[in-house]
């Protein structure tokens, strides 16, 4: 009589990578090895892809401040430049949020931008 290899636990294991698989079409969720392939492969691209979201947002916001900043006659780079010159830290996605949703804020502080630039351009 053979030797029992594992038995229980690996039809189990193998269950386990069989439900992550779920949702692929044809050998990707039928044949052992396409589906630990499929597996892996969807693996890498969901860590990858957790890091560019982060990277599409940030690209978001600022567009959507650097259109704000065009509205009001100041380039976004000299913006941001006056914000750290004013000692102003404020996130990209908050200038994004006030921007949108409270213009006379962003005005304020488009003005102090400007402002500390000029005073630091005189000094």
């Amino acid at each position: 009589m053979p030797r029992a290899q594992k038995g229980a636990a690996r039809r189990q294991a193998k269950n386990r990578w069989f439900q992550k698989a779920k949702g692929n079409r044809g050998a990707r969720r039928t044949q052992w090895r396409k589906v630990k392939e499929a597996v892996v492969r969807a693996g890498v691209y969901a860590y990858k892809d957790r890091r560019l979201v982060k990277r599409d947002y940030r690209a978001l916001w600022i567009t959507r401040i650097s259109a704000a900043c065009t509205q009001r006659g100041i380039q976004y780079s000299r913006f941001i430049n006056g914000l750290k010159l004013a000692s102003i830290s404020l996130n990209r996605k908050m200038l994004s949020e006030i921007a949108i949703h409270d213009p006379a804020t962003f005005d304020t502080l488009v003005e102090t931008a400007k402002s500390a630039v000029q005073a630091k351009a005189a000094a």
